[in-house]
């Protein structure tokens, strides 16, 4: 077998910065999985639909491989990021540094992993790779997915080359931290207005808070948008508080961030930030299950209730952004 010698295997509850802390880990910079998320400016929502999907989409976070663009640019890593149509110089990116070794980060879809729970195509999943034997790839993922886990070589080649909505051709990236990065300290702030200003002022209503409104008026409409409701609305409410889609993950991650900014930094924009969030990450807890009551007994006032709840939490997220924005350096 080869394998990376001395890797934090410690896993976390979101992929992207369970991968980038391991990455990270290995070159000596060790940051909690919050301040990973807020220092990537990770916290978004859209609210997805369109004719070829089975069932809408909620997203709590910046799309699939944003947020690792804006921790490499906010800390000053280099981000090496290699993407291809050919299987075979795929496997050649992702064996070389590992031969020299360097973990590897790889974008892929979940489905085809040996180890995932649920069977569910999402091409926006990330995977922190340490090593490899005749058969198998040896990974970190999240701790809901057993941290250090193995998949086959062939279940990690079909993940790879998966198409469809939010994949990458084959994308393999690495990150060296250089002698004297910019501490985490100095970029809380500029990661905190970036973040604010795209989600108070998005450019389609889909987005940001706006997409949260519009996600309360449509979640009413959801018995009536599947043939299979007691399928689909649980299953949209688990990816949402278990994986994190549009539910509480993200909001415990932001608030989580939050509560470690204010102890660097004095400010009650801050304060104010941090103890809205508390409140909506609860909510959304509540959204999560009042969709998966509606799809497991059909009662269709569950979805009025939670359509509600959403409007409120347009209005919390709106005010907490707002605060937020008023940081000053």
């Amino acid at each position: 077998m080869t394998e990376v010698k001395g890797i934090d295997t410690r896993a976390t509850r979101h992929c992207e910065t369970t991968a980038l802390g391991v990455l990270l880990r290995h070159q000596g910079l060790d940051l909690s999985e919050p301040m990973l998320f807020g220092l990537g400016s990770g916290l978004s929502f859209i609210y997805w639909d369109s004719k070829s999907m089975d069932f809408p989409f909620l997203g709590g976070r910046v799309k699939p491989f944003e947020l690792t663009r804006n921790l490499a640019a906010g800390l000053g890593l280099d981000l090496l990021v290699r993407e291809t149509g050919s299987p075979r110089r795929a496997w050649e990116n992702v064996k070389g540094p590992i031969d020299a070794g360097h973990p590897v980060g790889l974008q892929l879809d979940s489905y085809h992993l040996d180890y995932f729970g649920s069977k569910v195509h999402f091409g926006g999943h990330v995977v922190a790779m340490y090593g490899y034997d005749d058969h198998h790839a040896h990974l970190v993922d999240t701790d809901q997915q057993g941290g250090a886990v193995s998949t086959s070589l062939t279940g990690l080649a079909l993940a790879r080359a998966a198409r469809g909505p939010m994949s990458a051709r084959h994308r393999s990236f690495t990150l060296t931290v250089p002698e004297n990065p910019p501490t985490p300290r100095s970029r809380i702030v500029p990661a905190i207005t970036a973040c604010a200003d795209a989600f108070l002022h998005p450019p389609i209503a889909n987005l940001g808070h706006r997409g949260i409104e519009k996600a309360g008026k449509l979640v009413r409409t959801w018995l009536q948008r599947t043939d299979t409701p007691e399928r689909d609305l649980p299953q949209a409410a688990m990816l949402m508080e278990r994986a994190g889609t549009g539910g509480a993950l993200f909001r415990n991650l932001y608030r989580d961030f939050l509560a470690e900014c204010a102890d660097l930094l004095d400010s009650g924009h801050l304060r104010t930030g941090h103890t809205l969030y508390t409140e909506a990450a609860l909510l959304w807890t509540e959204v999560a299950a009042l969709i998966e009551k509606a799809g497991t007994s059909g009662e269709e006032e569950c979805l009025h209730r939670a359509g509600a709840l959403l409007g409120e939490l347009s209005r919390i997220e709106r005010e907490a952004m707002r605060a937020l924005s008023r940081l000053e350096t």
